[in-house]
């Protein structure tokens, strides 16, 4: 690194940087930081984006709680992207990823997920309406250590999810399963497409019943919204919790 005579600037290979020196640096941007700038760069630089130190934590819910929500975020072509991206971090990861939080992937990535990271502690997927009960099947089944999960606004997702999680994951502490404002949905109109917003789940009481019965552990739950009756879905959470 050579500095120009008078100017005070330097002649900079920054390709030539360690791998070390580069990971250091990286491991201080966010993951949507790295994906728009340092993995274009060089092959070297691309190479330590790559680094399993730099995939165990796969975290755009920052991105996406600090910008108004959009209505391309809902649109196939969206999910198509967040799926990739969560792919190649589980690639990457070197099936030593346990945090995902994001919103808008698909079954596609959550189900790699599940077969390829059974180290998961944290999934965070707000807002998936092709995230089903298929791929919670799989993470419930591969993905025992599960601490914390948010399925707020997966309307795909059901209390037959809850149940094989509640039964295979004991260390779960936290659940949130908030629905959309259903009492005044204009909040959402505009932005959730009009479909999806009218298909509310319906069957409050039986994941009330579910949650009551099978998660003692809880330490925290979150069911804004949620359609309970008055007192068949609060009586046997309270029960239980």
């Amino acid at each position: 690194m050579e500095c120009k005579e008078g100017t005070g600037e330097t002649d900079a290979d920054w390709a030539e940087l360690t791998h070390e020196c580069l990971l250091n640096i990286l491991s201080r941007l966010t993951v949507e930081h790295r994906w728009i700038g340092p993995m274009f760069v060089c092959k070297p630089w691309l190479n330590a984006c790559k680094d399993p130190s730099l995939n165990s934590v796969f975290d755009l819910e920052t991105r996406f709680g600090s910008s108004p929500e959009s209505s391309r975020w809902w649109t196939p072509e969206f999910e198509r992207r967040i799926d990739a991206m969560l792919r190649s971090v589980i690639t990457w990861s070197n099936a030593n990823l346990t945090e995902i939080h994001t919103r808008h992937c698909s079954d596609l990535s959550l189900n790699f997920a599940a077969q390829r990271c059974p180290n998961l502690q944290v999934v965070s997927i707000k807002s998936c309406p092709r995230a089903t009960d298929a791929s919670i099947a799989q993470i419930a089944n591969h993905c025992r250590n599960l601490k914390q999960l948010d399925i707020s606004y997966c309307y795909e997702i059901s209390h037959e999810s809850l149940a094989l999680i509640g039964r295979n994951c004991p260390n779960l502490k936290i659940l949130k399963r908030n629905l959309m404002n259903w009492l005044d949905p204009s909040q959402h109109v505009g932005v959730v497409p009009a479909d999806y917003l009218n298909a509310c789940p319906q069957d409050g009481d039986m994941e009330a019943a579910v949650i009551g019965k099978l998660m003692p552990q809880l330490e925290h739950l979150e069911i804004r919204f949620s359609k309970l009756s008055e007192l068949k879905g609060l009586v046997p959470f309270v029960k239980g919790v």
